[in-house]
């Protein structure tokens, strides 16, 4: 029998919920353990394998200090909003990126360089380098 595909929504929380994690450098062992679960299941959740239920997203919410509507920034549409009340989805890439651990290192070092001009910079090398002008 073949696997099931987990949910994008699910995949989309279990991502942010790893990307808060590693924010906060807490280990999947840590937050298991807050949580009374082993570092597996907390990888499962990650995975979006796993669905997280209610109660437990309001206590992961807790443990990583943000509000649970933070988990499901920038989630997929689900295609049952009404007209004119949903907000646009920012692109899932950055969410993506933001869940790795370059990705959180590049972003928590660009942001404490203060000079502007060396930020935008750095943008237009890192266009450059990736064949990819989009600045403007």
């Amino acid at each position: 029998m073949a696997k099931k595909a987990p949910n994008p929504i699910d995949k989309h929380v279990g991502s942010r919920v790893r990307m808060r994690r590693m924010m906060l450098e807490m280990s999947q062992e840590k937050l298991g353990d807050a949580l009374d679960l082993t570092f597996q299941q907390i990888q499962k959740y990650e995975k979006g394998t796993n669905r997280i239920g209610a109660s437990r997203l309001q206590q992961i919410s807790g443990i990583l200090q943000v509000p649970v509507s933070f988990f499901f920034e920038g989630a997929p549409a689900t295609g049952h909003e009404v007209d004119g009340l949903s907000e646009a989805p920012s692109p899932a890439y950055i969410s993506d990126f933001l869940a790795t651990s370059d990705g959180l290192a590049l972003t928590r070092a660009f942001v404490r360089i203060k000079d502007a001009k060396l930020r935008r910079r750095i943008v237009d090398l890192v266009e450059e380098m990736a064949g990819d002008d989009q600045s403007g």
